[in-house]
């Protein structure tokens, strides 16, 4: 099914889902592996450029991903869900749509602190609106990397935390929480 039901996640919803976990992790990966490259390793200027092309990408499918959640609805909690694991579900997966979005606008400032546009896999180039001068930020791309870092460990910290607690759900309470978000309606 394409939308989701009352008892199980659509396979759109699925897919959006496993898609940008499996995107958010290779980009944590890869902004750890690249920040310890020389200026004469070959992947110092490509390594980044694929960084900022993913990350760009990875902006606009979640917005996809947003406005597929927004038209659609959510399947209701499972019945042994206790009231405060569904709120704390709802905390963390607000905390991951907005660390993701922080991500993007860092990460952005970073590539744009110059005036320079940010170059998209060369299909096309996104323009610099704000730079560290027009801001006042002496070193802007200084200050924006430093937030990228910090927002990607705390991303990779709550996208844990959902995971473990999807795991706890489907391995200690044997219920069909993890079932969902791999489309089986149970």
């Amino acid at each position: 099914m394409l939308k989701n039901s009352d008892q199980a996640y659509g396979w759109l919803a699925c897919a959006f889902h496993w898609v940008s976990a499996i995107v958010i992790i290779g980009l944590f990966i890869l902004g750890l592996w690249m920040v310890d490259l020389t200026y004469y390793s070959d992947w110092y200027k490509t390594a980044p450029h694929i960084h900022r092309s993913i990350g760009l990408l990875l902006a606009v499918f979640i917005i996809a991903r947003i406005i597929w959640r927004l038209m659609n609805s959510q399947p209701a909690p499972v019945s042994t869900h206790k009231a405060w694991e569904v709120k704390t579900g709802h905390i963390v997966h607000w905390v991951l749509y907005i660390g993701m979005f922080a991500m993007f606008i860092s990460g952005y400032m970073i590539s744009t602190a110059k005036g320079q546009p940010v170059d998209v896999f060369n299909w096309f180039s996104l323009p610099a609106v704000v730079t560290g001068e027009s801001l006042g930020i002496k070193n802007m791309e200084d200050v924006a990397g430093e937030i990228h870092e910090i927002l990607a460990y705390i991303l990779i910290g709550f996208a844990s935390l959902h995971a473990l607690a999807a795991l706890k759900h489907h391995f200690i309470d044997k219920d069909s929480t993890l079932l969902r978000m791999l489309g089986k309606n149970t």
